[in-house]
């Protein structure tokens, strides 16, 4: 009888059920086994014609451009290590093309791109002087459309450049420390519903300087092993050990969790001085979310700290825009650090960290090496931070704010299912903006991006080492800044070149869906 109750409560438990609808809209499907292996057969071919082409290189039939030592430093240890160079070499040249094209324009929604060809294969580049205009943007983060330049929306940012100037020249702790970054952090609080909070002017340090100051020698780290760089470099700065646990994976965790509280450290089986669970919110190659809840839950048991690191999640998931732990109901005081980013969802720059004052905020404001030596974030920079978190928060006195947070969760629910039922095979969580699609084959990945770019759609796409050999893929950034007709855009010609490049890789089947909603139906009473 008590277990037939407890299991009509948690089924009437909304939070449960909002986590289990939540785990279950995640997909990350295999691809089939000649797909698989096709694609080591490619980069086998590609490697195999690498070293014939370093043969030709030694023999001096080529000519090699990448650096080389001169020939009187032959006797020193090299600075240029050959077989380190060869990928760069011989498979990353082949395709260096895709990345790194310089734009001459607002990155919004749209933008206008420089031409630019190569006539030594993408050893160099020159321009052309033609300009593609009107390339649909992709790939960029601006997940609710604040990249813009419209007069009207900036004008106190125009007004705080005119009366503090573009750069504070000093750190926080000297004579940096304006009224608007502390108005700034009041904001960032209640944004996220903590006690306090404090901004850095660069993201990646912010994680990467700020870990240190955290945790030390005779600290065990649980990564995932899907975390952004700057939480790993920030992890090897501090000293501390260093544990990978499988992406998203609570039993992984929850064994590491075990045998650390058992184990202690290696040798001398002391306990170890902190457990810090690091994770993302939304992870940016895979698209998936983390499971707060159980990670939560697990952390509470064994007594460790929680690190969240929303720099993709932030603005961009929860009814309100306030992160995973409104998309999953969670109170935020139960993370320990909560960890975001400006230079997505707010157009700005910049990172916070936030959580308790004392001893949290108030300690790394003497510790943190990113608040003590840099310098202080700058006024112009500071001021559209503020006014799009006001714009989100409706502090501005309209609901633009809460349009573009609804809208970016339509267009992303509506351009994930499109992609779905075409064939594709896409990774993540129906209700993240980041959509990866696969296209694992070397050599489709480069045709891919230059047949999108002759259709003027600006794509990223990312492979090896940024993720496993096998699974390369394009990744789209959806933006509330993105129309309807642009998504419609985008997906009639993925559907062509997903044709013309035999991309549809899934096995599954989803029925075709009626166009979720439209424009007007974001139009909010004031």
């Amino acid at each position: 009888m008590y277990k037939s109750l407890m299991r009509a409560s948690k089924i009437s438990d909304p939070h449960c059920v909002s986590y289990k609808r939540q785990h279950r809209q995640e997909s990350f499907e295999q691809a089939p086994m000649y797909v698989a292996i096709m694609t080591y057969v490619g980069y086998g071919i590609v490697t195999l014609f690498g070293y014939f082409r370093d043969f030709l290189r030694a023999v001096g039939l080529e000519k090699c451009h990448l650096a080389q030592e001169r020939q009187e430093q032959k006797d020193f240890i090299p600075l240029y290590q050959d077989f380190e160079n060869f990928y760069t070499r011989n498979l990353y040249m082949r395709v260096r093309d895709n990345w790194n094209r310089p734009i001459c324009s607002l990155p919004g929604p749209v933008f206008d791109l420089m031409e630019r060809v190569s006539d030594d294969y993408n050893w160099t580049f020159r321009f052309t002087g033609k300009t593609l205009h009107n390339v649909i943007n992709m790939g960029s983060y601006n997940y609710l459309g604040f990249a813009e330049n419209n007069e009207d929306f900036l004008k106190t940012v125009a007004d705080k450049t005119v009366q503090y100037g573009a750069g504070v020249c000093s750190t926080r702790q000297e004579i940096g420390n304006l009224s608007i970054h502390q108005e700034l952090e009041q904001l960032v609080a209640n944004f996220l519903g903590v006690e306090s909070s404090m901004t850095f002017g660069m993201g990646f340090a912010t994680n990467s300087m700020n870990i240190p100051a955290l945790v030390g020698k005779g600290c065990l780290i649980l990564s995932d092993e899907l975390n952004h760089t700057s939480l790993i470099l920030g992890a090897r700065l501090s000293g501390a050990t260093i544990r990978v646990f499988k992406h998203n994976n609570m039993h992984s965790l929850e064994k590491m969790l075990k045998e650390a509280v058992c184990s202690g450290q290696p040798r001398t089986h002391r306990p170890w001085k902190k457990i810090l669970i690091m994770v993302e919110g939304i992870y940016s190659m895979e698209g998936s979310v983390v499971r707060l809840p159980e990670i939560v839950a697990l952390k509470k048991k064994y007594k460790a700290y929680l690190y969240l690191d929303e720099a993709h999640s932030i603005g961009a998931v929860g009814p309100s825009g306030r992160g995973v732990t409104e998309l999953f109901n969670m109170n935020p005081a139960d993370v320990d650090v909560m960890m975001g980013t400006f230079t997505k969802s707010f157009g700005a720059a910049g990172g916070y960290i936030a959580g308790k004052k004392v001893p949290l905020v108030d300690y790394l404001r003497s510790h943190s090496h990113s608040a003590v030596y840099a310098s202080a974030m700058s006024p112009p920079v500071t001021e559209q931070i503020i006014r799009a978190m006001k714009c989100i928060l409706g502090k501005d006195g309209s609901t633009e704010g809460i349009r573009r947070v609804r809208q970016l969760a339509e267009n992303t629910r509506y351009f994930r299912a499109r992609l779905k039922e075409m064939g594709f095979i896409i990774y993540g969580n129906d209700d993240s903006p980041v959509v990866p699609v696969l296209l694992y084959m070397p050599g489709k990945v480069a045709a891919f991006a230059r047949e999108m770019l002759q259709r003027k759609i600006g794509v990223v796409v990312v492979g090896f080492p940024a993720t496993p050999l096998a699974e390369a893929r394009a990744r789209f950034c959806v933006s509330a800044a993105h129309t309807r007709d642009m998504l419609n855009q985008v997906l009639h010609h993925m559907n062509e070149v997903g044709d013309m490049l035999c991309l549809k890789f899934s096995r599954r089947k989803y029925a075709p869906q009626p166009d979720l909603c439209d424009d007007t139906d974001f139009e909010l009473d004031s």
